[in-house]
């Protein structure tokens, strides 16, 4: 079985993306594990430290492994957006395989120290699991907001990109390049998009050298996804709108079964509208048809 440093090195050389997903739920969970079958390719599956309290760190690490076991199937576990060292241990002792280490919050300096302290723990865990690191301002939640905050100031420079691989060692880089964690109320209703400073990305990517995530993808334009996957991102987060997917289709079902009390009857429908957008933006990543 793949580990997913190759996944990305694979993708990397091929010019596609590997889709990420945030799941809060089984259901979630199965519809972006059926979009990927479905599709053949790669998928990680994230879950935040809110996520994990409610999933339980543990448990959710056994069920994606009892998925890649049974179907053979590359898919891989992130510790999404993790905040303290106590935490990222949690995550590497249970198996994950990635974690993204945010303290992008903290002075510039700060996050560089602990950092790399982080990673010296998680590597002594697990030598093959890969650590993450964020730097600039992209905002916080993946819900729907009233306005768009100003992240102008936030945006990641090459020059600090490098310093910040440099010094800390990080496998992933998540930089501020126009993405924005969660959507506006006109980008779920369509008529809206976000869009991706193209040209800092490549350029970030040339300074680094280092594999990139794209934070905060819901909502963003095609076309920059396409284009942003050119310029070296490698990993695309979504989350918001499956959570969006997820409320319409539960709506859905409930709806369409008043009476019903069973919730696996109920719950299909939230399923399928999960699963159409989990595939859509698959296709998308993997230049798929």
């Amino acid at each position: 079985m793949q580990v997913l440093r190759d996944v990305l090195e694979k993708a990397q050389r091929d010019g596609v993306g590997v889709g990420h997903f945030n799941i809060g739920d089984f259901v979630i969970l199965k519809a972006v594990f059926a979009s990927a079958q479905d599709l053949k390719v790669p998928v990680l599956v994230g879950v935040s430290e809110g996520e994990r309290k409610f999933l339980g760190t543990r448990q959710i690490a056994a069920l994606v492994k009892s998925l890649r076991d049974e179907f053979d199937f590359p898919i891989f576990l992130n510790a999404d957006h993790t905040h303290s060292l106590a935490s990222a241990i949690e995550a590497a002792k249970a198996g994950f395989d990635s974690i993204v280490f945010d303290l992008s919050a903290l002075p510039f300096e700060q996050n560089i120290r602990q950092t790399k302290e982080a990673i010296e723990a998680l590597k002594g865990i697990n030598p093959a699991i890969l650590i993450e690191g964020e730097i600039g301002d992209i905002g916080t939640g993946s819900e729907i907001h009233d306005a768009a905050p100003d992240l102008s100031k936030g945006l990641t420079s090459p020059e600090e990109a490098k310093q910040y691989v440099d010094a800390t060692g990080v496998d992933i880089l998540a930089p501020a390049v126009g993405n924005m964690h969660g959507m506006l109320a006109s980008m779920v209703q369509g008529t809206t998009k976000k869009h991706l400073d193209i040209a800092r990305i490549a350029q970030i990517k040339s300074a680094t050298g280092v594999f990139m995530t794209l934070h905060g993808g819901s909502g963003t334009e095609d076309e920059d996804f396409r284009k942003a996957i050119a310029a070296g991102i490698n990993v695309v987060h979504i989350n918001t709108e499956l959570r969006v997917a997820w409320r319409r289709g539960l709506e859905r079902g409930l709806a369409n079964h008043p009476n019903e009390v069973v919730p696996y009857k109920i719950l299909p429908d939230a399923f399928e509208a999960i699963k159409q957008v989990a595939t859509s933006r698959l296709k998308l990543f993997n230049s798929t048809k």
